[in-house]
């Protein structure tokens, strides 16, 4: 049985020591969506939401969540990541927004969490964004979808 990395043996929690690992490229993507009545993604997709471009916001706010993981989520290593993407994907049909974020970088440890804050905060920013227009939009589906390097290896979601 696998223990938890994230407690001592005292039963305590504390950071990981990571300074024996060797150095690996590491990737994560994780996604989310957005679900929103088609009033309101009509809104965003036509660019006459009265705050602005609610993409382009959400984008910036995603990546710089990543970077300010460590801040955020106890126990997490602050990591000089070498890249952040988040792109958003109007689904029009379903009157959903596709969140998906990309991190990477060549370090002793991964970078899932930092792809699932980048996600989310762009959700919530989308949400903030947009609560004056709608209050019942729902954020779901916050999930990773595909981690690499490192010792633990190749990890891709089994269901869509």
């Amino acid at each position: 049985m696998k223990t938890f990395t994230h407690i001592n043996s005292q039963g305590e929690a504390n950071m990981v020591d990571v300074s024996g690992k060797i150095e690996t490229v590491r990737e994560a993507r994780a996604e989310a969506l957005v679900t929103m009545a088609p009033e309101t993604l009509t809104m965003i997709l036509s660019g006459q939401h009265h705050k602005g471009d609610v993409f382009a916001t959400a984008r910036i706010a995603g990546i710089q969540a990543a970077k300010r993981t460590w801040e955020l989520i106890p126990l997490c290593h602050p990591l000089l990541l070498s890249k952040v993407e988040v792109s958003l994907e109007p689904l029009v049909e379903k009157h959903q927004v596709r969140i998906e974020s990309l991190c990477k970088l060549s370090g002793k440890t991964g970078v899932e969490m930092e792809a699932l804050t980048a996600v989310s905060v762009a959700a919530l920013t989308i949400y903030d964004m947009c609560k004056a227009v709608q209050k019942d939009m729902v954020i779901e589906y916050v999930r990773l979808l595909e981690k690499s390097g490192g010792k633990s290896g190749h990890f891709v979601a089994q269901y869509k």
